[in-house]
């Protein structure tokens, strides 16, 4: 790690610890209600579990309602969080589960051990400059065939936001907005090869569009 991976590693864990109860609360819903995003990790979830027994990385799992979720639709899965009181909130919500503190940037995880990567909402505190590595540490540990889902909000546009307070705490959080285009050409530059795209508009009080990208390691 290099001493800029280091300072944006540091920062989001330290704004996550900040926030882990009031997000937690928040956002209580894994897929906040809407069937269409739910529809989505459902097909994930058949990808992962028709292809390999191997377990399931949830990446970026937060407070665990997406890790919980696809335990319910059958996968063997585990959760890895750089927040250490996101970690713990999401052991005390559901203690059949595993959850680990750890970054998606280097996994401590042997090579082709994965049977599928779940990172919903997490590549969008990732700079641009190490999505590339990110997505090839993916590469690393998926088994081959096995699926990736990605999910983020999207703009027209790359735009990057900093945010400096929520929830009435005082933060430093980076936001990295990008097209489904440009996520997925690094996709394919990480060895990744692409399944599916799905767009939708933003829904209720959402401020973005959201993007989900389907890839799979190449067998």
């Amino acid at each position: 790690m290099t001493d800029v991976d280091m300072t944006f590693l540091e920062a989001t864990r330290t704004s996550y610890d900040a926030i882990a109860a009031d997000y937690a609360s928040r956002f209580p819903d894994a897929m906040g209600g809407v069937a269409l995003d739910r529809a989505v990790v459902g097909a994930f979830a058949e990808l992962a579990r028709t292809h390999s027994p191997a377990p399931v990385a949830d990446l970026g799992s937060g407070p665990g309602h997406v890790t919980a979720l696809l335990h319910d639709l059958g996968l063997p899965v585990f959760g890895v969080d750089l927040s250490p009181r996101m970690v713990a909130l999401a052991r005390r919500a559901h203690p059949g589960l595993r959850f680990h503190e750890g970054s998606m940037t280097g996994l401590d995880l042997p090579d082709a051990t994965l049977g599928g990567i779940a990172a919903l909402y997490s590549v969008i505190h990732v700079p641009d400059e190490h999505l590339p590595a990110t997505f090839a540490e993916f590469h690393r540990v998926l088994r081959p065939g096995a699926p990736v889902l990605l999910s983020f909000q999207t703009t027209e546009a790359e735009d990057h936001l900093h945010i400096s307070e929520r929830f009435g705490h005082e933060i430093a959080l980076d936001y990295y907005w990008r097209t489904p285009e440009q996520v997925e050409q690094l996709l394919i530059e990480a060895g990744l090869a692409p399944y599916a795209r799905v767009r939708r508009e933003a829904d209720g009080g959402e401020k973005y569009a959201r993007a989900f990208l389907l890839a799979r390691r190449p067998r």
